[in-house]
């Protein structure tokens, strides 16, 4: 007689949030530097700041990009 095989118990994977530079964005969207730091600073594209460090969370970068979308297509 053969025994069951063991249950494997999986964590909760907890999402995972990816996180840009700022230089990562300009490459994204092909635009320099004061371009994408106008964008933050009018909250036009959403950051955080982590210490001394801004990022820009993925989700907000495609929300970005589908707002100028949806202007651009009114």
């Amino acid at each position: 007689m053969t025994s069951p095989p063991p249950t494997v118990l999986r964590a909760e994977a907890a999402p995972v949030l990816d996180l840009f530079t700022a230089p990562q964005v300009m490459e994204r969207l092909q635009l320099g530097r004061s371009a994408v730091y106008d964008l933050l600073r009018t909250g036009q594209l959403a950051s955080i700041t982590l210490g001394r460090a801004r990022r820009i969370p993925a989700h907000a970068l495609t929300d970005f990009i589908r707002t100028r979308l949806e202007q651009d297509a009114a």
